[in-house]
């Protein structure tokens, strides 16, 4: 057994405005055994004192694509995996090193990659995959042009290196039961149009109805939820009314669907700083010309989402769908969600609140006893100032991902 006695430090908590200085916190092994005020008594094999440094837990991601190593759809088909998987090696690592210990995948990930972090092959933060994308023939995984006929197996249905282009609902009920077999932590659906594909217009509805439904039943009957792309007011309240869990961008929410949602207890997960990123540099990186038109259809849009969904009282959770060399700016959207929430509900949406999502209440998101000992150290006070989650953890002086440091400048 290890154990780790870090002092002196300044705790966040998502139940209190400020941070709760003079704070220690036992870690044995991967978990936390005792947090307090007061002197913890014990002969730990390792004393850190935090100097008064802020102590978050591990920060959480409910939007990545950790295998979306170029931007482009077409251009990921063309890579080999091998090339992937070692540039998904070198994204996932800066994830970590920026302070985020847990993330969700959102499509493309597998039990491989999942496993490969488990085992310590790659330094990365804990992933919860969706394995392949459900979607439609003609959405946004489809990346067939216009010209080419349909193709795939007798039955169908074909898949991409990031999806499933399916249609009905027997195929769309085994493609989500396949990746439920293959170790899927949840099911990601497409239910409308999006940016990055070049035959879906942002305001198409996607998947029928009792599309939705099958994929949701074949998920509850494995004990886990789906997952929703979904842009416009429509697409929303499709995708809620059909059991839905979380609705992932979300930029033209409109009132009405934010109280259905609130209704439903179902989440908000946006993903503002993605459409920041393919403004500024997509052309460069090889968005298409169409695909740089649609961005501006919901980039002005998103902090209204978030302050329709916030009066409503739908909880929201913290994304970044960065794709290839943008995952740099994975930490800008703790700051662009600050123009309409306060910093405090902004850390609440990227620990507690993802941890709801993923179902490990208790266990992540939180520094309590009996939590997994994700935590990282801030130079500063981020709840006065949240640029120093900025510059690629440099203000981050120790970063604990079960148990281990993996960043450790204090001592």
């Amino acid at each position: 057994m290890t154990t780790i006695h870090l002092k002196n430090g300044a705790l966040f908590d998502a139940e209190a405005p400020e941070l709760l200085e003079g704070h220690e916190v036992l870690v044995e092994d991967d978990r936390i055994v005792e947090v307090s005020d007061k002197p913890i008594k014990t002969k730990a094999d390792h004393v850190l004192d935090l100097g008064g440094k802020a102590l978050l837990p591990g920060l959480i991601d409910c939007h990545v694509h950790v295998n979306s190593v170029v931007v482009g759809k077409a251009a990921m088909e063309r890579l080999p995996s091998s090339l992937v998987t070692a540039k998904a090696r070198a994204f996932m690592e800066a994830m970590l090193m920026r302070g985020f210990t847990t993330v969700r995948d959102a499509g493309g990930a597998d039990w491989g990659m999942r496993t490969a972090v488990e085992e310590g092959h790659f330094a990365g933060p804990r992933l919860f995959i969706a394995g392949k994308v459900i979607s439609q023939t003609g959405s946004h995984f489809d990346q067939r042009p216009p010209v080419d006929q349909p193709h795939g197996c007798a039955c169908g249905y074909f898949p991409t290196r990031l999806a499933w282009v399916c249609d009905g609902v027997p195929e769309v009920r085994h493609a989500a039961r396949d990746e439920i077999r293959k170790g899927a932590n949840q099911i990601k659906i497409m239910a409308s149009g999006a940016v990055a594909s070049p035959s879906d217009p942002v305001d198409h509805t996607q998947l029928a109805l009792d599309e939705i439904a099958a994929a949701v039943e074949v998920a509850e009957a494995a004990n886990t939820y789906v997952m929703a792309h979904a842009y416009t007011g429509r697409a929303i309240k499709r995708a809620v009314e059909c059991g839905v869990r979380t609705i992932e961008h979300g930029n033209l929410l409109d009132e009405e669907t934010a109280a259905a949602m609130a209704q439903r207890s179902v989440y908000l997960v946006p993903t503002l700083v993605t459409y920041e990123a393919l403004a500024e540099e997509g052309a460069e990186l090889g968005l298409s010309p169409v695909s740089c038109a649609k961005i501006e259809d919901v980039r002005g849009f998103g902090l209204r989402a978030v302050e329709y969904a916030m009066r409503a009282g739908v909880k929201i959770g913290h994304g970044s769908d960065l794709l290839g060399e943008m995952q740099r700016h994975q930490s800008r959207e703790f700051q662009i969600k600050a123009e309409v929430m306060s910093p405090h509900q902004v850390l609440v949406c990227a620990t507690k609140t993802n941890a709801e999502i993923l179902n490990r209440t208790g266990e992540l998101g939180v520094i309590a006893p009996g939590a997994l000992a994700d935590m990282v150290v801030v130079d500063g006070d981020p709840l006065r100032d949240l640029s120093l989650l900025q510059d690629q953890g440099a203000h981050l002086p120790l970063i604990m991902q079960g148990g281990r440091l993996v960043k450790n400048d204090i001592g």
